[in-house]
């Protein structure tokens, strides 16, 4: 899944740039009719602003991995494995070999192993020497040994994806479904409901300062950094759509989508 490339909005002529991406796009939509369909709407919207981001910020580059087993660690254990046959074939010629092969290819392994590592405390050090706070917490994260093991109604441990499958099958159900609607006991008031005026453009652009950045975004792959970094003219466009919900009182369909991400 492509990420826009946010680091750029730290900068100003990366912000200025999707600023005036973001002008020049809805600048065509100046006569948008957010009274016809909430979801037409919001799709019009959100292509827009995912257009402009991808014209002005681009994409994170996939990260690479530098792993320390490359391809002459790969050619060391394949010269091991072919000792190690030939000396089950033949012990009383190889041993000697063998053993010379498995000497080196122990060395070399734990050589590139602490390269690795030296490496990486290099580059956690330079992050924290620049105040690159994420980089270095990220960077710290890949040290933390990660489990798949998932624990069952018992407590048991369960390591077999099939089973993990099943789990969280029948996890969610009862973790979503408590209560069941005929379960609950309905109590009927009688209330008058007092009239409540619209949203004002202040209380969007307070609550749209609010979001959190550097979150996963949802199903339409907005995160909060664009809606912060859109301007005046975003922020009207979508003042008028939810102003429009908040008449209809019908959200756009999208809305209404949840990710649940299992983490274990």
């Amino acid at each position: 899944m492509e990420r826009f490339n946010l680091k750029k909005l730290n900068q100003v002529e990366g912000k200025e740039q999707y600023h005036a991406e973001i002008s020049n796009s809805f600048a065509a939509l100046e006569n948008l009719d957010t009274e016809v369909d909430v979801n037409k709407t919001w799709e019009t919207i959100r292509e827009n602003i995912k257009m402009s981001a991808k014209e002005s910020l681009g994409y994170y580059e996939p990260k690479k991995h530098k792993l320390w087993f490359d391809e002459g660690c790969s050619k060391l254990l394949d010269q091991r494995k072919h000792a190690k046959l030939q000396s089950l074939q033949d012990p009383s010629d190889l041993n000697g070999d063998n053993q010379n092969i498995r000497c080196e290819t122990r060395r070399h392994f734990r050589n590139k192993k602490r390269e690795y590592l030296k490496d990486k405390i290099d580059e956690l050090a330079m992050n924290s020497k620049n105040k690159n706070i994420r980089d270095l917490y990220r960077g710290i994260n890949d040290f933390q040994p990660s489990s798949n093991l998932v624990k069952d109604e018992n407590g048991d441990l369960l390591a077999d994806s099939h089973n993990i499958f099943n789990r969280w099958r029948n996890y969610f159900p009862q973790l979503l479904n408590v209560h069941r609607f005929s379960d609950v006991k309905q109590t009927e008031i009688d209330t008058a409901e007092p009239s409540i005026p619209d949203p004002s453009p202040f209380e969007f652009e307070s609550a749209t300062a609010k979001l959190k950045r550097y979150k996963s975004p949802g199903s339409d792959q907005i995160p909060a950094e664009l809606t912060q970094a859109g301007g005046e003219i975003l922020c009207s466009k979508i003042h008028k759509l939810i102003t429009s919900i908040w008449h209809k009182e019908k959200l756009p369909d999208q809305w209404k989508d949840s990710i649940i991400v299992p983490v274990h």
